[in-house]
């Protein structure tokens, strides 16, 4: 880069990066915030499994749900503006969790923070693809490291802060970071408005290619992967610590650690995973690398939990690789830009409604077997249908091509 590009790359966009950052900052803080302090919640909101097992599978439905609906939103508001509003709900969500007096307000209040967060996860693409179209590459791995930092940071704190000043600041308090957020996009938002910019909408898939892909392998392999890095990832973060306190003997506050560096897991797989993927031309390697840490992690936590436990988590943190594989396999796997968009739409839509399932049976098994080993044999045994999904995805052929072949049959 010489340094005329240098002095292109930042002025006039500083804002914008600061935005980005801060919205990534926020897409998962509430996802990692309670499981860890689920003892001190308990004392004032009867937690039993179901309870917790809903809490746990709310992420992933939210995520789907609302990422269905914001292309229609955008279609009509730009991307500003409904960032603007999930943020400011994500803020009420933190803050009616943190309020809650009853089970029921705090499902409602992690609803509407969800529900922020499933908006926040569709509309950081576009607006990285509209505020630096030259470096799209660079922001998105800026902005998904971010993510995974916001996952790794509140299993570290949440515990100290609720000793200190009780549970409600520890949730509640993330607030503040989404009121931060604010700050950056309302600004743009009232400079946009005053000079009458136009901004891009985000596209929502091709009903017929949508519909198509059901017959097609590559889009079920692909939901697999996702799907199962979904249900484990968040069955993870609903049950881990309070696992770990039962089986390892540790405290909350270790617990919490352990379940940081679950999270923490993902920022080299966020940073590794694409680039590897990208330059690799049989991907089904990384897939069997994948079902190897899930099943050896999930394992020791089976047999040996208190010993070698930071291998055990960290191997099981590692399974979920899963995630940014299949989301660079999305664009891989696709010749057209529109089947890049249909098969992101199936792929997402599908694998985080199955991926709900995970914290509820894992907390139902765990309620009708009274202990452990029976839920992280249903976590090892949805890792084990991927080796098939790895030999499907290991072919280096297109969506499209698929859905050819499969018209001139039925032709």
């Amino acid at each position: 880069m010489n340094t005329a590009d240098s002095r292109r790359l930042w002025p006039g966009r500083g804002l914008a990066l600061l935005g980005i950052i801060l919205v990534a900052a926020n897409l998962r803080n509430a996802v990692a915030a309670l499981s860890p302090i689920v003892a001190e919640v308990n004392v004032d909101i009867p937690l039993d499994a179901v309870s917790l097992g809903v809490l746990g599978m709310l992420p992933p439905v939210c995520f789907a749900l609302f990422g269905i609906f914001t292309p229609m939103i955008t279609r009509r508001r730009g991307l500003e503006l409904p960032l603007i509003v999930a943020l400011g709900a994500i803020m009420v969500g933190h803050l009616t969790r943190g309020l809650s007096g009853s089970i029921t307000m705090l499902i409602i209040g992690s609803v509407i923070a969800f529900a922020g967060l499933g908006v926040g996860n569709v509309l950081l693409p576009p607006l990285v693809k509209k505020y630096f179209p030259d470096r799209v590459g660079l922001m998105t791995s800026l902005y998904v490291t971010v993510v995974s930092l916001s996952t790794l940071i509140p299993p570290l704190i949440a515990v100290p802060v609720a000793e200190a000043t009780g549970w409600r600041i520890s949730l509640g308090m993330w607030m503040l970071l989404s009121l931060l957020a604010l700050v950056p996009w309302i600004s743009m938002l009232m400079r946009q408005r005053a000079a009458k910019m136009p901004s891009p909408v985000v596209e929502e898939a091709d009903s017929t290619i949508l519909g198509r892909l059901w017959k097609s392998p590559i889009a079920w392999a692909l939901t697999g992967v996702f799907a199962a890095s979904s249900l484990n990832a968040y069955a993870m973060f609903a049950w881990l610590p309070r696992l770990l306190v039962d089986t390892a003997g540790v405290t909350p506050a270790q617990a919490g650690t352990f379940l940081a560096v679950y999270a923490g897991m993902g920022i080299p797989s966020a940073l590794i995973i694409p680039v590897l993927t990208a330059r690799l031309t049989n991907v089904g390697p990384l897939v069997y690398a994948g079902v190897f840490a899930f099943l050896v992690g999930d394992l020791g936590l089976v047999f040996a939990p208190d010993t070698l436990t930071w291998l055990w988590v960290g191997l099981a943190g590692l399974g979920p690789m899963f995630f940014p594989l299949a989301l660079v396999l999305i664009n891989l796997r696709s010749r057209t830009h529109a089947g890049a968009v249909a098969l992101s739409s199936f792929v997402q839509s599908i694998g985080y409604t199955l991926g709900a399932l995970g914290p509820l049976v894992f907390g139902l098994l765990h309620e009708l077997s009274g202990g452990w080993t029976w839920p992280l044999l249903f976590l090892t045994a949805t890792a084990l249908p991927l080796v098939i999904a790895g030999a499907v995805l290991g072919r280096p052929h297109m969506v499209e091509d698929e859905l050819q072949r499969s018209r001139r049959q039925s032709g």
